[in-house]
């Protein structure tokens, strides 16, 4: 905290101080001086002496310690003063400004440079680039009006010879968006002359120190200072600025502004112009004036983009209309060097308001409107001239001193007059603290028709030669008894004062010799018409604009304009009305020394500082006074969330009673005055803790806010959500009733159609429907096809069953199964098939009807079968429903081999058009058989034999469950023929072998041990073999495999690996 920095320090705020006495300020004034604290607060009021060295207190870690940071927490320092500037602009949306005043040398340009940086710094933390851009070109800005404004005096290196305010805007999130430059009063007489061991701008040494040998020979320049007569003085004086490393910065900083190339050249051009102007030497042969130099002329010419007859013409000429006739009237050599002296300071004045002009249409805001981005508030910069007292104080000291005298009575007011008349008026209890009020010097100067300037212009406008005496004359006879303007007239044994020349005015600064030499003329301001028609003609167009008064014809009558002084006292009249609307901070510079150096410290000349700029008083008023003050409305509005007695609205009598019960609330009452509309805080601490609460509460509030607003928004959703439900369930339900409408329109009939609707076009279903439509053609195809069962005798329904249970387990991977034709079923007992032994068949079949109790027939076929010696034999199978028997047709189809239909696991066939079929039983013992039939030859009997079976199953199954039957069936590749049947007879014949071997030890040789065993020989998962056509086909073993817990069969796939 500031007010808690170590005591080798001294007293971080005079406020602080045991006695207000001017001995005790400025030893604390030295204190801090010496041990290298060169500011001091004086309330919210920075108190700056220039240390003349350079101090390591402005980078960014000390930039992030004061950023945010109210004024008491941290020490004193520029950054404090910016940072309450900024902080009050965004809180309360208000105008601040910041007036940085001293005198020469004080350090107000580097306050305001520092400034600058800061607000730079910590504005703009999203990194926007147009916010960044405007934060480049304000602070570039600064280094191009320095090398323009600047320049060399006995006080100072860099000096401000012209007074600059500056307006940064900034949106409502606190960011800067643009700026405005006003400049007051360029001291352009310094332009052809220059007071001992001062120089001329900066600009001048810069171009013919850094500019480039090309740039220079396009001038018609040379690095030498000392061959221009304008700037020959000042160019042998030493001076801390680098001239050259300038150059190179102004012309970056002008390009990053946004100036062309040809208008950055442009600039070079007047200025040579000037530098060549000051070289111009006259002589008058006879009554003739000539210019002794002619070529300058020429060179002057090319530079101004103009012609060298009209130049010349210009210079040594003046046009002058009488009535309707137009003259040319020669001048003197007197008056052709003030004419040309003239034409270079106007020139030079000319090219710094386009520079500023031009840096204010690139920087200012643009396409700004407050109902859309909010309020457009703004900090105010004022650095401008200080009080200056030199050896000869001319017309510029005189409007200098006067604007001093301005802000002046600017900080009095604000500071000392109204804050203690406001105390008066609202009733607080006060003891009234004189002050020096320098109204009666400002009065003196500016007054209507008594002031100084008012008497100057009456002088300028008399008719007839007016003379600097006659305006001191005027001046003793009208102020003649004014307490602060003396004369040698006046005061005869002030031997100081000169005669007819000098006069004395008493400012608050102190007193002030001018001499009234050049008044008269530099008031006028004269420019000959000439000149402004010369460079208005000129082929430039920057050059040309900035003369728009010259495209006048000289006939042309034209109002008188307004007087120098004039001007200036209009110009600061309006300044001061600006910075008063705002709220202000002051930063009072103190210049320690007049020698420049970092360890001097002249306390006679700090103490007329001090006193001048009224410090003493300063302190005074605040130790009585108050920090803050506000009306109880205003107060009430910001702060009243703090208490729960005023939030949201009070219902107390008054405001002011409301204040005062939010006040108590926090318990500030003992830090607090009330007066009759406002509420009076004394020290800022109070103010600082409110702002703290105001902040945290702040956060509640918006959190609670969104928290309402939050919970709108979600029941209007609902609202709408549940609207839009609302809305899809009745659109659904039309869609549904629509669908449901058409399809009752589109299959009302379809008993009467006959195809029962088959062609019928079924409607496109809402996609809610589509499961319901599926389910509804289902009922439709189970009703259809209900119809068309019926409409079946019932003597063929098992056929169409078998065809039907073979089309689901086929249907895609055989493609002939047979549907086309008649299933006869039992094939042997056929005379068409069987001509010759289907009698004997019949008989057998008899028999085993009678023997094994079987009561259907369900396939009998003729097949063949391979045996042990690779022969095909013929062989019969038929099949009841309770078993397959394996017959011998060769011996009156003797039964060979009986498998109960129970032992049946699976059935195996092939995706070709072969007919062979493998049977596998429980008990592995495979039969392998290939179907054929005589009459017709080649008919394929494989689809009939597996729907007979797979209808059979599936009825026992029903019958037995009255669950679905599950049958899958993959078909797979078929493989080389030769190498499977070799390896399937070698496994065939070692296990017919051995079994052979083992019964013939037991006498057991029936013909059971023919068959194949295919299981025994390959085991589950091998191939089985079909043979057609001379091919034989090895495919996946695919069979129906009962499951005994379910009893339900289902068609497998097994693995060829073993035989691949």
């Amino acid at each position: 905290m500031a007010e808690l920095e170590s005591p080798e320090f001294g007293k971080a705020d005079f406020v602080l101080l045991d006695s207000v006495s001017m001995p005790e300020f400025m030893a604390n004034l030295r204190l801090r001086f010496d041990k290298g604290r060169i500011y001091t607060f004086i309330g919210e009021v920075v108190v700056s002496v220039n240390p003349y060295k350079n101090l390591n207190i402005y980078g960014r870690d000390m930039i992030e310690q004061y950023k945010g940071r109210e004024l008491y927490e941290r020490p004193p320092h520029l950054f404090a003063i910016a940072d309450a500037a900024y902080k009050a602009m965004k809180r309360r949306s208000k105008d601040t400004c910041i007036v940085i005043s001293g005198e020469s040398g004080a350090g107000k340009t580097e306050a305001s440079k520092y400034i600058m940086q800061y607000i730079a710094a910590i504005t703009n933390p999203s990194q926007r680039a147009e916010v960044e851009r405007v934060k480049n070109m304000l602070l570039k800005s600064n280094c191009v009006l320095e090398a323009f404004g600047n320049a060399k005096t006995n006080r100072n290196d860099n000096s401000s010879r012209f007074g600059k305010y500056m307006d940064i805007n900034f949106d409502f999130k606190g960011d800067p968006i643009g700026g405005h430059i006003n400049n007051y009063l360029l001291e352009k007489s310094r332009v052809i002359v220059q007071q001992p061991g001062e120089r001329s701008f900066h600009s001048f040494y810069q171009l013919l120190q850094g500019g480039s040998d090309q740039i220079l020979r396009s001038l018609h320049l040379q690095k030498n200072f000392s061959a221009y007569n304008y700037i020959r003085a000042g160019g042998q004086l030493k001076c801390s600025i680098n001239d050259g490393a300038e150059f190179k910065a102004v012309a970056d900083a002008m390009k990053v502004i946004g100036f062309k190339p040809e208008e950055v050249q442009t600039v070079y051009k007047i200025l040579a112009s000037i530098l060549h102007l000051g070289n111009l030497k006259f002589s008058v042969d006879g009554d003739t004036p000539v210019i002794e130099n002619g070529k300058v002329v020429s060179v002057i010419a090319d530079l101004l983009s103009t012609k060298s007859d009209m130049v010349e013409k210009a210079l040594l000429f003046r046009t002058v209309a009488t009535g309707r006739d137009v003259i040319d009237k020669q001048h003197t050599e007197q008056e052709a060097t003030y004419g040309r002296d003239a034409f270079a300071k106007a020139i030079y004045e000319r090219l710094f308001c386009w520079i500023v002009t031009h840096i204010n249409d690139i920087i200012e805001v643009k396409n700004y409107d407050t109902t859309i981005h909010g309020k457009n508030t703004v900090i105010g910069v004022l650095d401008i001239y200080g009080f200056e007292i030199f050896d000869n104080n001319s017309f510029e000291q005189f409007c200098i001193n006067y604007c001093n005298e301005k802000l002046q009575q600017l900080f009095i007011q604000l500071v000392l007059k109204q804050e203690q008349e406001e105390y008066q008026r609202e009733g607080i209890p006060w003891n009234h603290i004189d002050y020096f009020n320098n109204q009666i010097i400002v009065d003196l100067v500016e007054q209507q028709h008594k002031g100084i300037i008012a008497i100057l212009d009456d002088a300028c406008m008399n008719v007839g030669k007016v003379t600097d005496e006659m305006f001191l004359e005027a001046l003793n006879n009208k102020l003649g008894k004014h307490a602060h303007f003396s004369s040698r007239k006046l005061c005869a044994t002030d031997k100081i004062l000169e005669f007819d020349r000098d006069f004395r005015i008493k400012h608050y600064a102190g007193d002030v010799i001018y001499s009234v030499t050049g008044f008269i003329d530099k008031n006028k301001d004269t420019l000959f018409q000439d000149f402004k028609r010369l460079m208005y003609n000129s082929s430039n167009p920057v050059l040309k604009m900035m003369w728009p008064e010259g495209k006048l014809s000289i006939t042309e009558v034209t109002k008188r304009p307004l007087t120098a002084a004039t001007l200036f006292k209009n110009s600061m009249i309006a300044l001061v009305d600006n910075l008063a609307s705002k709220e202000p901070y002051y930063v009072r510079c103190i210049k320690p020394n007049e020698k420049k150096s970092s360890q001097l410290f002249d306390e006679e000349r700090c103490r007329h500082q001090v006193e001048y700029l009224g410090l003493l008083e300063n302190v005074r008023v605040r130790r009585a006074g108050f920090a803050y003050r506000q009306t109880y409305e205003k107060f009430l509005h910001r702060y009243k969330m703090v208490s729960e007695f005023t939030w949201p609205n009070h219902d107390l009598s008054s405001d002011k009673e409301a204040v005062k019960k939010l006040i108590e609330c926090c318990g500030f009452q003992h830090d607090v005055a009330y007066g009759k509309t406002k509420i009076f805080i004394r020290t800022p601490r109070t103010l600082f803790t409110l702002e703290d609460l105001h902040a945290k509460m702040l956060v509640r509030i918006v959190l609670f806010l969104q928290k309402v607003w939050r919970g709108t928004l979600a029941r209007l959703r609902y609202k709408r959500t549940k609207a839009a439900l609302t809305i899809i369930k009745c659109y659904r339900h039309y869609k549904v009733k629509s669908y449901i409408r058409e399809v009752t329109r589109r299959f009302q009939s379809v008993r009467s159609m006959r195809d029962y609707g088959k062609h019928v076009k079924w409607p496109s279903p809402p996609k809610v429907l589509r499961r319901f439509e599926e389910a509804l053609q289902a009922i439709y195809h189970r009703w259809r096809a209900n119809v068309l069962i019926k409409s079946i005798p019932p003597e063929d329904l098992p056929q169409l069953r078998a065809k039907v249970a073979a089309m689901e387990l086929l249907k895609g991977h055989r493609a002939d199964i047979g549907l086309q034709r008649a299933w006869e079923g039992n094939y042997i007992a056929s005379k068409p098939d069987n001509p010759q032994t289907a009698g004997s068949f019949i008989l057998i079949a008899n028999e085993l009807k009678r023997k094994d109790k079987y009561m259907n027939v369900l396939f009998s076929c003729h097949v063949r079968k391979v045996n042990r010696f690779n022969k095909v034999e013929d062989r019969a199978i038929f099949i009841t429903d309770r078993h397959l028997y394996k017959m011998d047709p060769m011996k009156q189809y003797k039964v060979m081999n009986t498998i109960p239909l129970y032992n049946l696991t699976g059935l195996s066939v092939s995706n070709g058009k072969d007919q062979l079929v493998v049977f596998h039983t429980k008990d592995n013992k495979d039969l392998i058989v290939c179907l054929f039939s005589r009459q017709p030859t080649n008919e394929s009997r494989i689809g009939e034999l597996v729907g007979v079976l797979a209808n059979h199953f599936k009825r026992q199954h029903t019958t037995a469950s009255m669950e679905p039957t599950q049958m899958t069936l993959a078909i797979r590749s078929t493989l080389n023929t030769t190498r499977i049947i070799q390896q399937y007879m070698q496994h065939q014949n070692l296990a017919k072998r051995n079994r052979v071997s083992r019964r013939r030890q037991h006498g057991d040789e029936s013909d059971e041990d023919m068959d194949t065993d295919f299981s025994q020989s390959t085991g589950p998962g091998n191939v089985g073999i079909m043979v057609l056509m001379g091919q034989v086909h090895a495919v996946e073993r695919r069979f129906w495999d009962r499951d005994t817990s379910t009893d339900r069969i289902v068609l497998q796939v097994w693995d060829v690996s073993q035989w691949l």
